[in-house]
């Protein structure tokens, strides 16, 4: 699936034939099985978002598969893999597509996951193992709530399993009324309306009532969020999905200690990264999976990536590469 971009500025995806001189240099060959949709991939095929480098490109940020070549003393033919970040889907081909090539050191191998579910976890999921890690280092489940907002996207769902299967309190924040039953499934002890409300007023500080905060929605969200932390909290934000503006003051931070960690997935150095999704192997590896995924081949992924920009999209979107053309 090729995004071009005519000569109006609008962005067409559509199915083509290329051959291997379309490929980037790199050490390692895959047989595409499966990607994901993310937020960052809708943007990609968005008019003057600024996320692609240049047109034409194969978008998919997560790209998981098989190896079938590799002059890498890393990787064998045969070894699962699953390689997101860097320039992948923004600067080079991604994963909506049957082969990659990348550098060895861009790929991950999987040994006890399956590239089905890696593909559900994908790019969302590791974000959110990222962010629980953040609210690790700082809280502890006995210290108060832990708010997760955007809660029905990718890396909320996953952040809400994550957490409750670690004993936190998650208090999950989203405006789709229909998924509030969803969400107590995944582990929310409790399901509230988007913050602030239309009764609340967003000031330097306000009540504290959460030990931490995981955010990708980012705007007046966030803000009120900062106003509404517990003394020593942390807020792992990773997302403008609300907005990039933050219109908050320095009050949580200096008068209650508030961390603010930025959690980035993009140039996460690759030794990070392998321990990351060793920990998603095992301690952190999401319950509820079936609960937060659905399939779509690839050949209909357009529309998914119109819907998520609106968001309409609730949990994890697998794309499947391998029979989906």
């Amino acid at each position: 699936m090729v995004a071009h971009q005519d000569a109006d500025g609008d962005i067409v995806l559509r199915r083509e034939l290329l051959d291997d001189s379309a490929l980037p240099d790199g050490d390692v060959d895959i047989h595409v099985e499966y990607s994901s949709v993310n937020f960052k991939d809708a943007l990609a095929v968005t008019p003057k978002a600024g996320v692609a480098r240049s047109y034409p490109l194969v978008p998919g940020i997560d790209v998981i598969g098989t190896v079938t070549a590799s002059s890498s003393a890393d990787f064998a033919v045969g070894d699962t893999v699953i390689a997101h970040g860097q320039d992948i889907g923004t600067g080079r081909h991604g994963g909506y597509a049957e082969k990659a090539r990348y550098p060895a050191d861009y790929l991950v191998k999987l040994s006890t996951i399956s590239a089905a579910d890696a593909a559900a976890i994908g790019t969302a999921g590791f974000t959110a193992a990222l962010s629980v890690n953040a609210v690790r280092a700082h809280v502890d489940p006995a210290d108060g709530p832990v708010l997760v907002t955007g809660a029905t996207g990718g890396v909320g769902s996953i952040s809400v399993d994550l957490l409750a299967g670690l004993g936190y309190e998650v208090v999950a924040s989203t405006g789709k009324t229909a998924a509030r039953d969803w969400l107590r499934d995944l582990g929310a002890a409790e399901v509230i309306d988007r913050i602030p409300g239309p009764e609340d007023k967003l000031r330097p500080l306000g009540k504290a009532r959460w030990a931490a905060v995981v955010d990708c929605v980012g705007g007046t969200t966030l803000a009120y969020a900062l106003s509404t932390m517990k003394y020593a909290g942390v807020a792992a934000i990773s997302g403008l999905a609300g907005s990039s503006d933050l219109p908050a003051t320095v009050h949580p931070f200096i008068l209650r200690g508030v961390t603010l960690a930025g959690i980035d997935s993009v140039l996460l150095p690759i030794d990070k990264r392998r321990d990351t999704w060793t920990q998603i192997e095992t301690e952190l590896r999401p319950r509820n999976l079936a609960r937060i995924t659905r399939d779509v081949p690839v050949r209909e992924v357009d529309t998914v990536l119109k819907a998520i920009v609106g968001g309409g999209v609730t949990g994890r979107t697998r794309v499947v590469v391998h029979d989906g053309f």
